[in-house]
């Protein structure tokens, strides 16, 4: 980590959705989200960021920042940033905070 190149190659490496774990901590295979790439943009009605996160985690799905091509879903809060037109020229499924919901309760 002293080396400024490797520590850059982790930055992109994140940017890009790579989740780096923590010896000993078990990521869940399963979950109505398993497998899933979340992307979250602009402010969510009835939670935090940092609370969709952990929700979508314990779901078996992945919070990336970035929306890319690999993306499942972007969740659409309010004042959205440039993440929605990216998500439209892919071709990502735009959902709102509900639909974000009835995912995770399995629907």
């Amino acid at each position: 980590m002293a080396d400024e190149r490797n520590r850059r190659v982790i930055a992109e490496l994140v940017a890009a959705g790579v989740r780096p774990v923590a010896p000993g901590e078990v990521t869940p295979l399963t979950g109505p989200l398993a497998g899933k790439v979340v992307v979250l943009t602009g402010a969510l009605p009835s939670m935090t960021r940092a609370e969709a996160k952990q929700r979508i985690e314990r779901a078996g799905g992945t919070v990336a920042e970035t929306v890319t091509a690999r993306t499942d879903y972007l969740v659409l809060g309010d004042k959205p940033g440039s993440k929605l037109e990216v998500a439209r020229r892919l071709k990502v499924l735009v959902i709102d905070e509900k639909e974000l919901l009835r995912l995770l309760a399995g629907e």
